[in-house]
């Protein structure tokens, strides 16, 4: 068995099971925060006889996983993840932060096998395991990251995300970071706020949204072959729209260079965030109408279900 595939903890312990994983092409994965949210219900969830994760992931092939940040699900949720989802549907789940926050990336053998032993059903599904670092994790922790990172079984994507502003001001930390993650072909996410911080609204959510998220300068550069985008808009979509305008080309040059780039759109509530999701897809295939789509209309989906049966 090549040790290319094989996992410690049984992930994915095979080439052709790896293989299989990736049947279903799509040149990126588009998707949300969450998969269900009040405030969809007369949108992308309009279908009261079907789960809110099949609606989902009929109209977007990916998510980020947040719930296992604060623990792991139960065996049963993950069993009904796998069944509930299409084929070429992709999970992108944090680490606990147990790991990344209480442990500090130390001393967290335990944690880790645990999480990856859960997620094991999921295999196929799983699109990006995300290590998301608080803003105390510096450039002195940077051998913990990459003993952590040598560590971590083969044959899945990984993305890390920091937060210290050491890691953004071009000097040698940033360049031993950058230099750390194309050594293991880890992918650096790109957290861009800064549609949110130039429109500082007065309303409840946004002042929520402005003091839970980071201000932190943006970093635009794909350290392995699955670059991942995190963007959060301000409630005014068209501020959002006019911010995301430069990310279709990179994110249309990327694929161009043989990368799979990950999409999360995020709005200060997130009930905008499919709205802002769909115009983003919708440009990228208009730009380039042959891309294999992680997007599909929930509109689309609901004239079908109007149409009459033809007998």
């Amino acid at each position: 068995m090549s040790t290319l595939y094989q996992s410690k903890n049984g992930l994915l312990e095979t080439k052709a099971e790896y293989n299989n994983s990736k049947t279903m092409k799509s040149d990126y994965f588009i998707g949300l925060p969450q998969w269900k949210h009040p405030e969809w219900n007369r949108s992308l969830l309009q279908d009261p006889d079907q789960g809110d994760l099949e609606q989902y992931a009929a109209s977007f092939n990916s998510v980020e996983g947040n719930t296992t940040f604060y623990g792991l699900p139960g065996e049963a949720s993950v069993r009904r993840w796998m069944d509930g989802t299409p084929a070429g549907f992709r999970f992108c789940f944090k680490f606990p932060q147990s790991i990344s926050h209480q442990g500090a990336l130390r001393h967290v053998d335990a944690e880790l096998g645990a999480f990856l032993d859960r997620l094991q059903p999921l295999a196929p599904k799983l699109g990006m395991l995300c290590l998301q670092l608080p803003s105390r994790f510096g450039p002195d922790h940077l051998p913990d990251l990459i003993r952590f990172l040598g560590e971590l079984p083969a044959g899945l994507r990984y993305a890390v995300e920091v937060r210290h502003l050491a890691f953004f001001q071009r000097g040698d930390a940033e360049k031993r970071f950058n230099d750390a993650l194309q050594a293991f072909g880890v992918n650096r996410v790109n957290f861009d706020t800064r549609a949110l911080f130039a429109n500082p609204q007065s309303d409840p959510i946004t002042r929520e949204a402005l003091e839970q998220k980071p201000r932190l300068p943006l970093r635009v550069l794909a350290t392995g072959d699955a670059p991942m985008l995190r963007f959060i808009s301000p409630l005014d979509l068209q501020q959002g729209q006019r911010w995301l305008q430069p990310w279709i080309n990179q994110m249309l040059q990327w694929i161009g260079e043989g990368k799979t780039p990950f999409i999360f759109m995020h709005t200060p509530s997130n009930g905008e965030a499919p709205e802002l999701a769909r115009w983003f897809a919708q440009q990228l295939q208009q730009r380039q109408p042959k891309l294999a789509a992680g997007f599909h209309d929930w509109n689309a989906r609901k004239l079908v279900r109007r149409q009459p049966g033809l007998f």
